[in-house]
């Protein structure tokens, strides 16, 4: 029998011993509140398409394998694999965007698809843990060697970034993505200039969006105006989460007993916390945002004694994608911001974003765990 008591020096023994097992705990129970949840709303969605009441429950639990060893298994590796792993996969996630534009399947408008061997696979979502890796990684080799041009390049890597994304368009990524690029540059010292640039970028792209994109004047007009909405339109699925909510109120309906998911056509995907509101009321709904608020506390305490300008900045990068990408699913269920089709991270229905997001959170592990001498420092 295997022990892994502290004098163990196996391979697994040493991962045991400096990995954040709170982290990981947390993030275990999150795949199985997903688990439940996705037994809760994904059978009314199945039966509006026709197909078995336990479809996406099967596919969800099939990808959760996967997801499961991936997340364990980037755990193990040292900061230098993790390096060069978030390249290899960030020059395929950019191919991948490249060909999404070119010969990728249109949803609703927007082109984000690719599809592989019977899969759709969405490269934008393999995208952000491996940019934040690579930037952290220019960043802080820009701050160890003034000759090296690591601000600059990284500047050009996310110019790239976003103009692929904006082609699709894929305008809720982009913003994800603009705002844990900016948390990393001003993490690594970003001038005043630089700060203020951004700012006006910002704002700017705001607007542009606004008069350039129809999808995103039509959610923010019906955001503030929000009698303007068709009942059948885009409001159509925000009345009815809310609906969920007031329905479920403090301890919920109870286990199968939500009846607005039937009328929900994302109910297992975008608008899970509306079914959590329902069956297992205002309870549940808390305890999901204390597991993601305890990640982001945990993951930033682990920063707090750290002298690797690398892993400061990566982890920052990884969890303030991760949180907001929460915040960002909850807000928009709870009508507090305009709808964006954005995952709940491990919860909701979808291969690529729960793979994705153990690539991740596995760098998250592997990168706070604690490291002995010099073994993991390079």
């Amino acid at each position: 029998m295997l022990s892994l008591a502290r004098t163990n020096t196996t391979l697994i023994g040493q991962w045991w011993w400096t990995v954040d097992r709170w982290i990981l705990a947390a993030l275990v129970l999150l795949i199985f509140l997903g688990i439940l949840l996705i037994m809760a709303a994904s059978p009314a969605v199945a039966d509006q398409h026709h197909w078995s009441s336990f479809h996406f429950i099967k596919k969800h639990v099939a990808f959760l394998i996967p997801t499961f060893f991936i997340l364990i298994g980037v755990s193990f590796l040292s900061l230098q694999n993790v390096k060069w792993f978030a390249v290899g996969l960030l020059g395929m996630s950019l191919l991948g965007l490249i060909l999404t534009l070119l010969v990728g399947t249109e949803i609703k408008g927007a082109t984000r698809w690719l599809e592989v061997g019977g899969f759709s696979l969405q490269p934008s979502e393999f995208v952000k843990p491996s940019f934040s890796v690579v930037c952290a990684w220019l960043f802080s080799q820009n701050q160890e060697n003034s000759s090296f041009p690591g601000n600059l390049a990284s500047i050009g890597l996310y110019l790239l970034v976003i103009s692929l994304l904006i082609l699709q368009p894929d305008l809720g990524m982009t913003g994800l993505i603009s705002v844990m690029w900016f948390s990393q540059f001003f993490l690594a010292g970003l001038p005043l200039f630089w700060i203020l640039s951004a700012a006006g970028c910002g704002v700017g792209g705001i607007f542009a969006a606004y008069f350039l994109f129809p999808h995103v004047t039509r959610r923010v007009d019906h955001f503030f105006h929000p009698d303007s909405g068709d009942k059948f339109g885009d409001r159509y699925q925000i009345h009815q989460s809310l609906d969920a909510f007031m329905s479920g109120g403090f301890i919920g309906k109870g286990p199968g007993e939500g009846t607005i998911k039937k009328y929900l056509p994302d109910a297992h995907a975008d608008f899970i916390f509306a079914v959590a509101g329902e069956e297992f009321g205002m309870i549940l709904c808390l305890l999901l945002i204390g597991v993601f608020a305890f990640i982001l506390i945990r993951s930033f305490s682990r920063l707090f004694d750290e002298n690797n300008m690398f892993v400061v900045l990566a982890v920052t990068g990884l969890v303030v994608q991760f949180g907001l990408q929460a915040v960002i699913n909850m807000a928009s269920t709870l009508n507090l911001m305009p709808t964006k089709g954005m995952t709940l991270p491990f919860i909701s229905y979808g291969g690529s974003s729960m793979i994705a997001q153990a690539i991740g959170m596995g760098m998250v592990l592997a990168l706070t765990r604690r490291r002995i001498g010099d073994y993991d420092r390079s």
